[in-house]
């Protein structure tokens, strides 16, 4: 595989990532049919094929397995050189790879322009992806810091919280348990609820508040989106436990309302990750500080005081 260039490799490693072309297409900034050629021309340099075709779902095959390690490796070691030629250069410019667990899309972005307008000549990247997929690309260092509520305890990194993070039962405005004042948490029980896709951070702190309350109320629909879940809730086809900074914009029209179930917000905390055998480059670095002593502030003043931890709140920690 003399010939195999590094934009080969990326899409590699981002088709395995995602399980899908397009998918992969839309973080590269490429279109599906580039991807697909990519593939084809590392697939014809090899001699073997990579990827299992079925519908537009792909799979690695044993070979495209053995490859997707070596590849990580590669770009791993390209971006510590990066990092490196960067820490000479100071921090006018550099590329920054941050990963976020898509409940943090709702305010993280946001974060980056005023990173970004401090530091003009960073590049940025973004990776979306739930907590499971997050640890992955920890693991691999795909990249350099990663934002989200529960740290991998598997791997050694350094988890450092920067933001209370609240969850709550939510229903559409019509819901009759949108009415009540406040009700136990055996009330839920019978209530049928859309949740996260296993993985997802979010699934996790509603599981853990149910096992502790010896709840199992019925699961209606699975889905791997905020924003679908939302919509889902507010035609009332049953209730959800969401992170609050996902609901500003609903709850300030009224379209959903937190249920006012005794104990909750759950409140776990957003933390900075990243792992301890890496030397961060100056951006990331930069970005590290810049979130730990701004996020804080500035999540107070993006949502409505509604989401906001009320005094009863149930405390979490990793």
């Amino acid at each position: 595989m003399k010939n195999a260039s590094m934009r080969q490799l990326r899409v590699l490693v981002a088709v395995a990532r995602h399980a899908s072309v397009s998918r992969a297409a839309e973080e590269l900034h490429l279109t599906p049919p580039a991807v697909s050629m990519q593939l084809k021309e590392l697939e014809t340099d090899i001699g073997l094929p990579l990827f299992d075709r079925i519908g537009r779902t792909v799979s690695l095959t044993m070979v495209g397995e053995h490859l997707l390690v070596y590849a990580q490796r590669i770009l791993a070691t390209l971006r510590e050189a990066d990092s490196a030629v960067a820490r000479l250069r100071g921090l006018a410019s550099g590329t920054l790879v941050i990963g976020m667990v898509s409940t943090a899309k709702y305010f993280l972005p946001r974060l980056l322009a005023r990173f970004r307008e401090e530091h003009p000549g960073v590049e940025m990247r973004l990776s979306l992806g739930n907590r499971e997929a997050l640890v992955r690309q920890l693991q691999g260092n795909e990249v350099d810091l990663a934002v989200m509520g529960r740290p991998p305890r598997e791997l050694d990194t350094r988890a450092e919280p920067f933001a209370a993070h609240p969850h709550a039962v939510v229903a559409g405005a019509q819901h009759r348990l949108a009415q009540v004042e406040e009700i136990p948490p055996s009330a839920l029980a019978g209530e049928g609820f859309i949740v996260r896709e296993e993985g997802s951070g979010t699934r996790a702190a509603m599981e853990q508040f149910f096992r502790e309350h010896s709840l199992r109320p019925p699961v209606v629909m699975e889905m791997g989106s905020n924003e679908t879940i939302k919509q889902a809730v507010i035609a009332n086809m049953g209730l959800s436990f969401l992170s609050l900074h996902t609901l500003g914009l609903e709850l300030e029209r009224d379209l959903l309302r937190v249920v006012p179930v005794d104990g909750l917000p759950l409140v776990r905390r957003w933390h900075i990750v990243n792992m301890r055998g890496r030397t961060l480059s100056p951006a990331a670095e930069a970005f590290r500080y810049f979130i730990l002593e701004r996020a804080e502030a500035f999540l107070a003043q993006l949502f409505p005081a509604e989401v906001l931890v009320s005094p009863s709140a149930t405390s979490m920690g990793r």
